[in-house]
């Protein structure tokens, strides 16, 4: 208390404000995905269909190019060959990479490793164009539709079914203006009832 009382008005603001950068820094983050009314959907995990960029500081040899995750899990980056990035976050990825390379390849390296371009989402049954569509961050199931043509006169427009990725089953969920979309969704708008 006493060092609050020798801190002048602008230490305490800058003090402050440098507190709340870190905690919204800390939130957004670590925080999960989430949609409203679906349940919690998982810190994004890198895919098969993903693109990740690779950037080793002090190596421009190694750094800025886009590597495409496989189907088989695995991305393969130079010196080190294929490494399986399937189901790791970006940091997790970037450490197992860092640790790669730190295995008698480069001394200390500082690697940065994001994730560029997310795997496509699908959309079928009552829409104009179905199919695959790539994915765009914040993407709600109203722009889903509307990438895909926009509803057929059938469609309903009181609810949908989506099977997020490492589901075995679809959720109903009411069609609702907030309803997200993450990568590798398959959304599956229903025929209304007259």
């Amino acid at each position: 208390m006493a060092g609050l009382k020798n801190m002048g008005i602008k230490q305490m603001l800058r003090a402050f404000s440098l507190a709340l950068m870190a905690l919204a820094s800390a939130c957004t983050s670590q925080m999960p995905l989430q949609s409203a009314g679906q349940g919690d959907v998982p810190i994004y995990r890198i895919g098969p269909d993903d693109k990740v960029r690779l950037t080793v500081y002090n190596e421009p040899a190694l750094s800025g190019e886009e590597y495409v995750v496989g189907s088989d899990g695995n991305a393969s980056l130079p010196l080190i060959g294929n490494i399986k990035l399937e189901g790791m976050t970006a940091a997790e990825a970037q450490t197992e990479v860092t640790k790669a390379y730190a295995n008698g390849l480069i001394n200390n390296p500082r690697v940065n490793m994001e994730i560029t371009k997310f795997r496509p989402f699908y959309i079928l049954g009552e829409v104009e164009e179905p199919g695959q569509y790539e994915f765009k961050h914040g993407m709600t199931v109203l722009n889903a539709v509307a990438m895909a043509g926009g509803f057929t006169y059938r469609a309903s427009h009181k609810h949908l079914y989506i099977r997020r990725v490492g589901s075995g089953s679809e959720i109903d969920v009411p069609l609702a203006a907030d309803t997200r979309v993450y990568p590798g969704d398959t959304i599956r708008i229903i025929e209304r009832f007259f």
